[in-house]
């Protein structure tokens, strides 16, 4: 009888002992098991490249795309009149040289005494053929006097890529020159000469899908064979 109660004190010894220590153990063990969920996703996220986030918005083929959405402004006559071959301006709809012998200029704003200024304003006047006007009116620079006159669609497109050629510009720049007065200007050019066609909307949100998904340029017509047959 002694010996039965002797155990059952030892018994009751051992528990009070033991139980701080499993529960130290299971609070150790939790502790573990917390740690470890928030380090496995940091360690996750250091090996991921920080610029892993954009790639999926990369898109040749939808850039391509909205490129050659683009080209039938950028080869309308209120565009190339200020972008085509030669060291001056060109006028009207069927693209003739500009009269009274205008020149680009050391700056693209005209020579001598005949500047740009002279005759256009930051805004059209009205009547008929009447001077046409926007803030900021000039050519490109003898610089970089970005003709894309004869180009090709991919040529085009590396010329308004190309920092050297395109007044250092970013694709992102290029989508605000393309939102400034005086490249809208030609969707209200003034009577007497024909607007361009495809609407302001379109256009803009081409030029942006164009350089959101990585400005990527069409394919000339032999690079495109060959990718047809391989």
């Amino acid at each position: 009888m002694k010996n039965r109660k002797f155990s059952a004190s030892l018994l009751a010894v051992a528990a009070t002992c033991c139980f701080p220590s499993l529960l130290i153990l299971r609070v150790v063990v939790q502790g573990v098991e917390y740690a470890g969920a928030q380090v496995i996703p940091q360690a996750i996220h250091e090996v991921v490249p920080r610029d892993h986030v954009a790639d999926h918005l990369v898109d040749n083929a939808a850039a391509a795309a909205a490129f050659e959405a683009i080209v039938p402004v950028l080869r309308h006559p209120r565009c190339m009149n200020c972008h085509s071959k030669g060291d001056f301006p060109r006028q009207g709809d069927d693209s003739h040289r500009h009269t009274m012998q205008i020149r680009r200029g050391p700056d693209g704003h005209g020579a001598n005494a005949v500047r740009c200024s002279t005759c256009h304003s930051d805004h059209t006047l009205p009547g008929l053929h009447m001077p046409p006007g926007a803030p900021d009116w000039h050519l490109p620079s003898p610089a970089m006097p970005m003709i894309w006159e004869g180009l090709t669609d991919p040529q085009l497109c590396e010329l308004l890529k190309d920092p050297p050629q395109n007044g250092h510009r970013t694709p992102a720049q290029i989508v605000e020159h393309m939102h400034t007065p005086l490249v809208l200007w030609g969707w209200t050019p003034g009577e007497g000469r024909t607007a361009i066609p495809t609407p302001q909307p379109e256009f803009l949100a081409k030029v942006q899908e164009w350089a959101a998904k990585g400005a990527a340029c069409p394919l000339a017509a032999s690079a495109r064979m060959v990718s047809r047959h391989r």
